[in-house]
């Protein structure tokens, strides 16, 4: 193993390290916020009181090659002191184009479950995404682009500290976990991010792409989402 090999593996147990104690929420002490950011590689990110603010630092933002292809870049809405916080990929083009997160047709049907599922309104919750900038042609956020964002994901919720966290889909969930996951094998189980209780389920635009199956997904979701009303203290109807 060579010298840069060994600092590499360093470094990683470091990351490893601080992301551990992040979802313990625990905060390493005597770290600058740009010196934290290289450790955890992403992005400096400027402690603010409210969304508002951190919006303001974020800007217009060219942290990431994202934003050569955007119209508008996606922050989130809902409100600041949410117990409840979902988290999807990335924008699409319906949200580009209105600056707004979960317009299109997956956010029709998202609503529908925090309005008729739930029974919060939408204003109720806050809804966001893993990257604040829709990736041409819908693809996937890239590795790269995910760790400059999730800097700023991670200040919206210790803004926000919501009692529960959401993950919509494989790209949320895994970035969430730090990990590669299956939404099939994680849906319906407790994780933690941040200290906070994080469950992951059905993207809304799976269900919306796989009509043969939309019902039994359906009902997996609404299996998820009678979990985590518990968990804030809500109950179903049925």
């Amino acid at each position: 193993m060579t010298a840069v090999d060994e600092v590499r593996e360093i470094l990683q147990g470091i990351r490893r390290c601080l992301t551990a104690g992040r979802d313990l929420g625990l905060e390493p002490p005597g770290l600058s916020p740009a010196a934290l950011a290289y450790l955890e590689g992403g992005s400096a990110v400027q402690r603010t009181a409210t969304l508002e603010q951190l919006r303001d630092v974020i800007g217009d933002c060219r942290r990431c090659k994202l934003c050569s292809g955007r119209t508008n870049l996606v922050f989130g809405e809902g409100s600041p002191s949410a117990r409840l916080v979902f988290v999807g990929e990335a924008p699409g083009r319906e949200e580009d184009i209105e600056g707004r997160p979960f317009i299109g047709e997956a956010g029709k049907l998202l609503t529908r479950i925090i309005e008729n599922g739930i029974g919060l309104k939408r204003e109720d919750v806050y809804i966001c995404n893993i990257v604040k900038c829709r990736p041409p042609d819908n693809r996937k956020p890239e590795p790269d682009e995910i760790r400059t964002c999730l800097p700023f994901l991670r200040e919206q919720l210790r803004i926000i500290k919501p009692q529960v966290i959401c993950g919509l889909g494989q790209v949320a969930a895994s970035s969430l976990m730090g990990k590669e996951c299956k939404i099939s094998r994680e849906r319906g189980k407790w994780f933690s991010y941040m200290g906070v209780p994080f469950m992951p389920t059905f993207h809304p635009a799976y269900i919306l792409r796989n009509p043969r199956d939309e019902r039994s997904l359906k009902k997996l979701v609404w299996e998820d989402v009678k979990m985590i009303m518990a968990q804030i203290g809500l109950r179903s109807g049925d």
